[in-house]
């Protein structure tokens, strides 16, 4: 494996910092019901995918993490929920498509899209149960089954993958910050 270019690097540890920095801002929606927030923090590991690649998103994810996880008010809970329900985003736009330029058309984006969007579902679901609002909440496993219906965790996690593809592609396409990208079209 090949390191990464000092641009690269550059844009990487932006991109983790901007990542940081959402976070703290925290701008969005939190459901009353179990915390979970619609916000923008992925965002930056997505376009971080879109420039350079999986590797770069995986390293803006895991220092989006770290940072997430120290300064947060939300701390760990927050941040591995953040980075579980954005893992699959990532990681199968980043292995359905060697050649990122494909996703410069948007319609490019809805098969792997949709293929995230049901694992983001099927991880998360279990998890929300099962770790996070036990611990956000204190409610017991069961309890959440009654109260939170799995399709209301799967929407709100629909919703904010949504967000995060399209408008990091926005970002990427659209504001043409492709040209700075390490994959050329």
């Amino acid at each position: 494996m090949k390191p990464l270019s000092n641009r690269e690097l550059a844009l990487t540890a932006a991109l983790a910092a901007v990542s940081a920095v959402v976070q703290l801002i925290h701008i969005g929606y939190q459901s009353p019901q179990w915390g979970m927030w619609i916000d923008l923090v992925a965002v930056s590991w997505l376009i971080a995918l879109f420039l350079f690649g999986l590797r770069s998103a995986i390293f803006v994810s895991l220092l989006g993490f770290i940072v997430i996880t120290l300064f947060a008010p939300e701390t760990w809970l927050g941040a591995s929920m953040k980075w579980l329900a954005t893992a699959p985003m990532w990681l199968v736009l980043g292995l359905f498509s060697k050649k990122f330029k494909a996703y410069q058309k948007i319609s490019s984006l809805i098969l792997p899209l949709v293929i995230g969007l049901i694992i983001r579902s099927i991880i998360i679901i279990p998890i929300n149960y099962f770790y996070a609002i036990p611990i956000w909440t204190g409610m017991t496993p069961a309890i959440a089954i009654q109260t939170i219906p799995w399709y209301i965790i799967a929407a709100f996690n629909s919703l904010q993958g949504l967000i995060d593809v399209f408008l990091a592609w926005t970002i990427v396409y659209r504001f043409r910050l492709n040209r700075f990208a390490a994959l050329k079209p």
